[in-house]
């Protein structure tokens, strides 16, 4: 049986595992909907769209942990009809809603770059591309010889989706640096520090051209795929700590 645990105690083991008042972000970090004061099933997920929570809803979650919140700076102050219709169900079934944005993409350990460099086995690590007043970012090395461009973006298609790749670079894939989600522009930073490829999530139109001009190899992975990393491991690391039911629920998205 889920072990009951205070909601607060969740919110602050997360507030101080992710730091999220050390950066400038695009919207609240932490608790943005408090329902019940005890959890004991715990919903993640990468987006609070409605989908989501009303699957987590469905199956009786206390708790949905995302990383993309509700709420975001450059949106209209107004509770409009998409907005109602994903509150509505929160409060008919009194489920608090946790998200934490750039402070799941910089995480050293949990963050969704971190955690794609693991999968990727990348050594010799180190932070890059600012953003929010920290680094995001994790370029590293990968392990032997490296790859070719065309076996390292399937290798990047296994643990994400299959790239968008605009393969530019050297004939040997070694050094890569890794973005998540909406991050194109930073193939430039990338390139700065002259690693062989960049991941992240989305292209942009003008990054065909950016990489054939670095000459750097350039892989869009999907925004949502390249995202999906660190919210279920603090689901998992959640289960582990307090004793809750952690349930992830992918919300397929192609972008």
């Amino acid at each position: 049986m889920p072990t009951p645990t205070p909601r607060d105690a969740i919110v602050a083991y997360l507030d101080e595992l992710l730091e999220p008042a050390a950066f400038n972000d695009y919207g609240p970090n932490g608790l943005q909907v408090p329902g019940r004061e005890e959890v004991r099933t715990v919903v993640t997920g990468v987006s609070a769209n409605r989908a989501l929570i009303e699957t987590a809803v469905a199956v009786e979650a206390d708790l949905i942990l995302v990383h993309h919140g509700l709420f975001w700076s450059k949106q209209a102050q107004a509770i409009d009809h998409l907005m109602a219709g994903r509150l509505r169900p929160l409060f008919l079934a009194d489920v608090s809603l946790v998200a934490y944005h750039l402070p799941l993409d910089a995480h050293p350990e949990v963050g969704n770059n971190a955690l794609l460099a693991d999968a990727l086995e990348l050594t010799d690590r180190h932070a890059f591309a600012p953003h929010g007043g920290r680094d995001l970012g994790v370029a590293g090395t990968l392990p032997g010889d490296g790859l070719d461009p065309e076996a390292f973006a399937a290798l990047v298609g296994e643990f994400c989706q299959p790239p968008v790749a605009f393969l530019h670079g050297p004939q040997r894939v070694r050094t890569v640096g890794i973005v998540s989600g909406g991050a194109a522009d930073d193939v430039h930073l990338a390139a700065a520090l002259g690693l062989d490829a960049f991941i992240t999530g989305e292209p942009a139109e003008r990054s065909q051209g950016a990489a054939e001009e670095e000459g750097i190899h350039f892989l869009a992975a999907g925004h949502h795929a390249t995202e999906r990393f660190g919210v279920r491991r603090l689901g998992d690391l959640l289960a582990h700590r307090f004793g809750v039911e952690h349930r992830f629920v992918d919300i397929d998205n192609p972008v």
